[in-house]
C-alpha cells in the first residue's frame, strides 16, 4: 500500500511540473503566469490530500485536471502564417522538371550580426545530372554531444569542378519576437522549418558570426543515393510548406529527420542514441561507412574543422572551394 501510495504522489509530482512547463510555455502571455499558479496550487492539493492517505481522491483530483489539460493539448495546431524571424520567413520548395531542379526561396545572407544580414531569397535551377557531392555540416558550440546539422550538395560547373553549392538545413521556426528555446522545442513552441540556403550563408553564420566551431565531413554515397536524398529533402519541405508541424527537441530536429530519409536510401540502418546526440552524428554514419575511407574518426574531424578557413575565406569569391582544402575526399 506504501508502494502504491508512494507511486501516486510521484506520478502528482511529475504531471504537475509537466504541466507547469506546458503552460508556462503554451499560455497566451495575459494569463500564463496565473494559469501556472492556478495549476501549481491544484497540484500541491492533490499532493496534500495524497499524503494523508486521501488517495482516491487525489487520483481523481490529478486525473480530472490532466484529462482538461490534455484536452487543451491537442487543440494546438502548427500555424502557417504568423511574423516570422526573418532567415526562417520563406520555407523551402522544390520542382523537377526533366532533369532540373527549381528550388524557390534560396536564402542568400550575408550576415552582419547574430540578428541582422543583407540579402534576401532567390529561385535558383540545379541540373541534376551535375550534382556531384555531399557534405554532412556540423556545428557545435560547446554543449557535449549537442550541435546542428547541415547538408551540402556540390554541383559541377562547365569544367567539371565542383562549385555550385546549396544547404539543407532543419531549423525551429520562430516568430520574430521569440528566441530559441531546448525546453521550448518540448512543449510545441515552435513550428519546424527545412530551409534551403547558400553555402557561404549557412557556413559564415555559425563559423564567422556566431563563433560555433564547424566540421566538414565529405559523405561517399553513390551518385543514385545523393539524388535521392537531395529529391527526399525536397519532397519533405514540399511537405512541409503544405502542411506544417511542430518543431520537437528530440522527435523532430535537423539529425532525426535527416536519417528518416537516409533510412529510405539505406536499408537496415539502425537507431542509435547518437540521433538524440546530434554532434556525435558523424561516428554514426563513419560506423556505417558513410564517410571517407582509411581515416579514424578523430583524423576526419580535426582535418574537417573549417573553422578557421571560413574565418579566412570570409569574402572570397571561391569561398566552398577554399574551407574544403586539406577535407578528406576533397582534393586542394
Amino acid at each position: 500500500m506504501a508502494l502504491l501510495n508512494g507511486l501516486l504522489l510521484l506520478g502528482i509530482a511529475i504531471s504537475t511540473l509537466w504541466g507547469v512547463l506546458a503552460l508556462g510555455h503554451r499560455l497566451p502571455r495575459p494569463w500564463r503566469w496565473s494559469g501556472v499558479g492556478l495549476w501549481l496550487a491544484a497540484g500541491a492539493s492533490w499532493l496534500w490530500l495524497a499524503w494523508q492517505g486521501a488517495s482516491l481522491a487525489a487520483l481523481v483530483g490529478i486525473g480530472v485536471q490532466l484529462a482538461g489539460l490534455l484536452a487543451w493539448w491537442r487543440r494546438l495546431v502548427p500555424q502557417k502564417d504568423r511574423d516570422w524571424a526573418e532567415d526562417v520567413a520563406h520555407l523551402a520548395t522544390g520542382r523537377v522538371t526533366g532533369k532540373r531542379l527549381t528550388l524557390h526561396h534560396v536564402r542568400h545572407f550575408d550576415w552582419q550580426t547574430r540578428d541582422t544580414a543583407r540579402g534576401g531569397w532567390e529561385r535558383r535551377v540545379y541540373d541534376l545530372e551535375r550534382l556531384s557531392t555531399v557534405d554532412l555540416i556540423v556545428s557545435s558550440w560547446g554543449r557535449p554531444g549537442i550541435a546542428h546539422v547541415l547538408i551540402s550538395f556540390g554541383f559541377a560547373g562547365d569544367d567539371g569542378s565542383v562549385d555550385d553549392f546549396v544547404a539543407f538545413s532543419v531549423e525551429v521556426r520562430r516568430a520574430s519576437h521569440e528566441r530559441f528555446s531546448e525546453i521550448g522545442g518540448f512543449f510545441k513552441q515552435y513550428e519546424l522549418a527545412i530551409i534551403a540556403a547558400d553555402e557561404r550563408d549557412a557556413v559564415r553564420l555559425r563559423s564567422n558570426v556566431r563563433g560555433e566551431r564547424v566540421t566538414l565531413y565529405h559523405v561517399t554515397l553513390s551518385a543514385q543515393a545523393r539524388r535521392r536524398l537531395l529529391l527526399a529533402l525536397v519532397a519533405s519541405a514540399n511537405d512541409l510548406a503544405r502542411e506544417p508541424r511542430f518543431y520537437h527537441t528530440v522527435t523532430a530536429n535537423c539529425t532525426t529527420l535527416v536519417f528518416v530519409m537516409m533510412r529510405q536510401i539505406i536499408e537496415g540502418l539502425p537507431l542509435d542514441h547518437r540521433l538524440l546526440l546530434s554532434g556525435l552524428l558523424p561516428g554514426y554514419v563513419h560506423e556505417h561507412g558513410g564517410l571517407v575511407d582509411g581515416y579514424r574518426l578523430g583524423e576526419l574531424r580535426r582535418l574537417g574543422d573549417i573553422t578557421e578557413r571560413a574565418a579566412q575565406a570570409h569574402d572570397a569569391p571561391d569561398f566552398s572551394r577554399r574551407i574544403r582544402r586539406g577535407v578528406p575526399g576533397w582534393c586542394d
